[in-house]
């Protein structure tokens, strides 16, 4: 039975302790009714019932668990248990207001109702007064804070408020001031949107740098030290303060002393702050101390090598300047191999170790102790391979270097490691290798794990070849074929793969007059034993003039080849021997050569000697590639009477007779005596002609040429290539003469010229200049037998991922090209610079696009051409022209 008393606002004491200290937003009653309670007497009570107000999206069933307030339960209300529940629900951060009400007590049993209110949640993140590049960034930023479908607390806004603020700083701007307002969504109930509104203020931009206290290091060079941190008007780099930024320059600053042997340089304090143009000034107070020399380096615990065979890999002597990185490169590794380190670990010593020691620090002066730890060799136990999906483990294994039961040898490991990447086979950038050793055991296992990427390239193009109309090409190259594999379904994808065999097929054509075909095969392991490559084809072209009043060209060609790799002077040196049976055909096929009609064989070989170091293939970094070949024939002008090619006037005679016949007699007149642009009469030229198809019947010469090309990594990524290639066409007999094939054509993209190629022709590209602007290639002798070349180019890479390897280039080129060795000058040369980009994508193969200046270029009628005469845009389609 319910008892009532005349008091006010009297209940249970420890109920409404708990309450209203949690709970003092608002004023709430504990009671609908007034209830008197004996607080003397501890009573039991049993809870009848409890209801859960206030929430639609939450569990009524998880709430009474969460505040271990269920039906059945007993309860003396004199406990602080309810105030525990209310402080439960709190911390779930997911409600505005929490209460536990006692609505009624009947007997010995209560009846209590929890009333919440829901927080609402997080459905947007809008920002104002942003750039639209910076909202991915802020919102990534503010996200760890405020999470869309969470709550937005007092806490999450204060954190969002200062990850914009530290953004708004990075990008120089210290002052922006944030607000965020939290507006109700218009369609969806109890959610918010969190509207940041940022007014950025003014950038601050450092305008001056100095420094104090430096008198070794000029100020210049102490800002350029400075990467992130500079002052206004730096090229390509904005003006910020950034303070973890400038933390890091001056680490950059320090790392600079320590290379000039001041090893006690150390910074004293520094200053920034607004001056009256608005501008932030920063001044750097710093102490550079002395400057520290080696005095005595001494070696102790070598049994191996001699204190002078390792002093003089280290290549440091007393009274150089103190280099602590220096001193680390040659004790460790170098990239050049030029190591303390490398000397053992290619012996097989795994476990060396050397500690410089200093012994002694006196005034400007130290003494240094190399401690030498040898320890034992270690033998390869354990190679193992993994990841390489498509190319078969045989292939991988013929590449690499180190053998089990070999001594261990980090030059091994680095040469593999190169060779794998050489293979285009595999991603260069996830290549690893690892070496766990056994101590106990004294063996170390090597570990390769490769990352598999496509390697076949398909050609698919069409140009625009000027008369000739549009041309399409088509080809494919799978460069890692398996002839072994055709027999097994799963390993066509679309070809056999897997055996590192190669094998090309390219049709060019434009469906009225030009056609040309090849096809090779190559096998880099003929009979899978050792690196002896073999390699066969052919090739054909047709020209068909006819349409155009002309002649034809036919051109036959099948090779055949054997490459090995040397032992002497190096394992870097390879051996390439061609043979190759050329078919000629020429029926009136004029404008091109000083011969028009007539059949003409090629049998010559070719032997080139090549070393190739270069650490990739696609974007090499560092290393250096060098062929030298010659390709000659018989003489056999040896073996025939001398004039053999001079025609007797009977036939002489018969000659003109057949010309007149196709001419007419209108024609008699000219054919004898008009002088044409050849200085020579119809009648002259064609007898030229004729004697000039017997000389060249078999060709015989001899062609030299000298490729190099070297690269260095200047600083990060970006890496200087240099490049030089020579040619030279001879004759055995000079009453012969050159021969008016084999020649080279400097000058053009490289590309759109390929037609002439057919001919034996070799293409060097000259960037910045067409063809014509060259004068050795408008004579009548066709084009030229000596050339050089010479290239400088600064490449930085965009992307070095194997599904699309990028990289700018700025480049600067000298080149010439001449017909007889009496005209040679090495030193006149046509110039150009320019810019270019490559992208290369594994099934296409090679992209470019290069603009030069032909800095030599004449412009025929105009003295003083502008750019867009002196330039030429070229663009580089499925290989790197020569």
């Amino acid at each position: 039975m319910r008892k009532f008393t005349a008091l006010k606002y009297i209940g249970f004491l420890g109920l409404l302790i708990s309450s209203t200290y949690l709970n003092a937003q608002e004023e709430n009653p504990l009671f609908d009714n007034y209830i008197s309670l004996d607080y003397e007497n501890k009573k039991t009570y049993t809870i009848a019932q409890v209801n859960v107000v206030g929430t639609e999206t939450r569990d009524t069933n998880a709430i009474k668990s969460i505040v271990k307030l269920r039906e059945g339960d007993e309860i003396v209300l004199a406990s602080d248990r309810i105030g525990r529940g209310v402080k439960s629900l709190w911390r779930l951060g997911i409600f505005s207001n929490v209460e536990i009400l006692l609505d009624d007590i009947i007997d010995d049993a209560i009846y209590l109702t929890i009333k919440l209110e829901e927080s609402p949640t997080l459905s947007r993140i809008e920002f104002k007064g942003v750039k639209k590049s910076w909202t991915d960034d802020l919102t990534s930023a503010v996200q760890e804070s405020v999470r869309i479908g969470g709550i937005l607390t007092q806490n999450g806004r204060s954190e969002s408020v200062q990850k914009i603020k530290t953004f708004y700083k990075s990008k120089g701007f210290p002052d922006a001031e944030i607000t965020i307002d939290q507006n109700s969504h218009p369609t969806k109930a109890n959610s918010v949107i969190a509207v940041f509104t940022v007014a950025p203020k003014d950038r601050m931009k450092i305008g001056k740098i100095s420094f104090d206290g430096n008198e070794y290091v000029s100020d210049r060079k102490l800002r350029k030290l400075m990467k992130e941190t500079k002052k206004k008007g730096t090229i390509f780099k904005k003006s910020k303060f950034v303070e973890s930024d400038f933390e890091e320059d001056k680490k950059n600053i320090l790392a600079h002393y320590n290379k000039l042997g001041y090893r006690d340089a150390t910074f004293l304090g520094d200053s920034l702050w607004v001056n009256v143009d608005n501008n932030l000034e920063l001044k750097v107070k710093l102490s550079e101390g002395s400057q520290y020399v080696y005095r005595n380096i001494s070696w102790k615990g070598n049994s191996l090598y001699t204190d002078n065979q390792l002093a003089g890999v280290l290549g440091i002597v007393p009274g150089d300047i103190y280099n602590e990185e220096l001193l680390a490169k040659r004790l460790e590794f170098s990239l050049d191999g030029r190591d303390v380190s490398s000397l053992y670990m290619d012996n097989g010593y795994l476990f060396f170790q050397a500690t410089p020691t200093e012994l002694s620090v006196q005034n400007d002066s130290i003494d240094l102790e190399m401690r030498i730890y040898e320890g034992p060799q270690a033998t390869i136990d354990k190679v193992s391979i993994a990841g390489n999906d498509r190319t078969n483990e045989n292939v991988v294994r013929r590449t690499i270097r180190t053998v089990p039961g070999d001594k261990f040898s980090r030059s091994n490991i680095i040469r593999s490691q190169r060779e794998l990447q050489n293979l285009g086979y595999f991603n260069p950038e996830n290549m690893d290798i690892q070496t766990p050793v056994n101590p106990d055991r004294g063996t170390v296992d090597i570990e390769y794990t490769l990352e598999e990427t496509p390697s076949d390239q398909l050609e698919l193009s069409a140009g625009f070849g000027g008369f000739s109309g549009l041309i399409g090409t088509l080809g494919v190259s799978f460069n890692n074929f398996s002839i072994n594999n055709i027999t097994k379904k799963e390993s066509w994808s679309p070809l056999p793969t897997g055996d590192g065999q190669r094998l090309s097929v390219r049709i060019q054509s434009n469906g009225r007059f030009f056609r040309s075909y090849n096809a090779s095969f190559t096998d880099p392991w003929l009979g899978g034993k050792k690196p002896n490559s073999f390699t066969i084809g052919f090739t054909g072209s047709e020209f068909n003039n006819s349409q155009f009043g002309g002649g034809f060209l036919n051109i036959l060609r099948g090779f055949v080849g054997l490459g090995s790799s040397l032992k002497f002077p190096d394992d870097f040196f390879v051996s390439n021997t061609v043979l190759n049976l050329e078919s000629i055909k020429l029926d009136r096929y004029g404008g091109i050569f000083i011969v028009d009609s007539g059949n003409f064989k090629n049998l010559n070989l070719n032997q080139t000697i090549s070393r190739s170091s270069i650490d990739q293939p696609l974007f090499p970094r560092r290393g250096s590639r060098l062929s030298l070949s010659v390709q000659f024939t018989p003489p056999y002008s040896l073996f025939r009477k001398d004039d053999f090619w001079i025609l007797t006037e009977a036939e002489k005679t018969e000659l003109h007779q057949n010309a007149l016949l196709e001419l007419g007699s209108r024609g008699r007149e000219g054919y004898f005596n008009q002088v044409l642009g050849s200085g020579m009469t119809q009648a002259e030229e064609n007898v030229e002609q004729e004697e000039n198809s017997r000389k060249f019947g078999f060709l015989e010469y001899h062609k030299w040429r000298f490729d190099a090309e070297w690269y260095f990594n200047i600083a990060g990524k970006l890496v200087m290539a240099a490049s030089a290639k020579m040619g030279y066409l001879g004759s055995y007999n000079d009453a012969l003469g050159t021969v008016p094939f084999e020649r080279f054509e400097l000058g053009g993209d490289g590309l759109s010229n390929q037609n002439s190629g057919i001919t034996g022709t070799d293409i060097i590209a000259l960037r910045g200049y067409d063809l014509q602007d060259l004068s050795v290639n408008t004579g009548r002798r066709g084009n030229a037998a000596i050339f050089n070349k010479f290239t400088v180019e600064l490449r930085y890479p965009l992307s070095l991922n194997p599904t699309s390897t990028i990289y700018a280039t700025t480049f600067f080129q000298a080149g010439n090209a001449w017909n007889e060795f009496r005209d040679y000058n090495p030193f006149d040369l046509y110039r150009s610079v320019g810019v270019g980009v490559r992208v290369f994508l594994p099934m296409f193969g090679l992209l470019g696009f290069d603009y030069g200046f032909g800095l030599d270029k004449v412009i025929e009628g105009n003295s003083n051409p502008g750019l867009g005469q002196l330039s030429k845009f070229s663009i580089i389609l499925g290989f790197e022209p020569d």
